[in-house]
């Protein structure tokens, strides 16, 4: 079954370009010109991947984001002309999975789809992982804390999948990056940083006597397991 990949963007010669490299490369694609059109489509197609531009007539690419991950951990690549490191800090902050800053390649566009839309490979051997009132489901890439579900995005979900995984070990950038975002991966190391502080965020509500996503000087990251059932 084809991957689904909704576009949205305004500008109807970009929308066609990536419409055409996108479909060539295997993937069934919608377009949408504005966010009422976008979210409708989003509810109504239920896409595997959102490639969402910044500036649309109606509203802004991070107003449509947030709403987007108030419903789903849909990946999001933000597409937008804007090169400045706050927009792209704003959209990772906020939840995007990757960012491609305009005029881009059509090839780059499809490998880093490709990318987002990678499945990391069973990470545990075990079904499921208990720490505590946090438990982690292996198989159904799902967590919850004290019986209701925690929402993360796609990336930060297998970044935590990969730590949990690996309790009390240690693990530098690179490592993660390896494991998570692949060797492929072209872009800052601190997209690491910005995920671990999203997933704690995630579990502000976790007993620090249970466990923790502790950070290392010069080490790295590590699950650190206090409790375990």
């Amino acid at each position: 079954m084809k991957k689904k990949i909704l576009i949205v963007e305004d500008e109807a010669n970009i929308a066609m370009v990536l419409k055409a490299f996108l479909t060539n490369a295997g993937f069934a694609v919608e377009q949408a010109y504005s966010g009422e059109q976008a979210m409708n489509l989003f509810e109504t197609w239920e896409p595997s991947l959102v490639m969402l531009d910044v500036i649309l007539p109606d509203r802004d690419g991070w107003s449509i984001l947030k709403e987007i991950r108030k419903k789903s951990a849909c990946p999001v690549i933000m597409l937008t002309a804007l090169s400045d490191i706050h927009y792209r800090l704003e959209g990772l902050n906020g939840g995007a999975d990757d960012y491609l800053t305009k005029p881009f390649i059509g090839e780059e566009v499809v490998a880093r789809a490709r990318a987002v839309l990678r499945r990391l490979p069973q990470l545990a051997t075990e079904k499921t992982a208990i720490f505590g009132s946090l438990r982690v489901d292996f198989i159904g890439n799902k967590v919850t804390l004290h019986g209701k579900p925690v929402h993360m995005t796609p990336r930060d979900l297998s970044l935590f999948l990969f730590l949990t995984s690996h309790p009390n070990q240690t693990f530098d950038r690179d490592q993660l990056i390896d494991a998570v975002w692949g060797v492929d991966y072209v872009g800052s190391d601190r997209a690491v940083d910005m995920a671990v502080k999203r997933i704690r965020q995630s579990l502000a509500e976790w007993s620090s006597d249970e466990g923790d996503i502790i950070t290392l000087k010069r080490l790295g990251y590590q699950f650190h397991v206090k409790t375990r059932a």
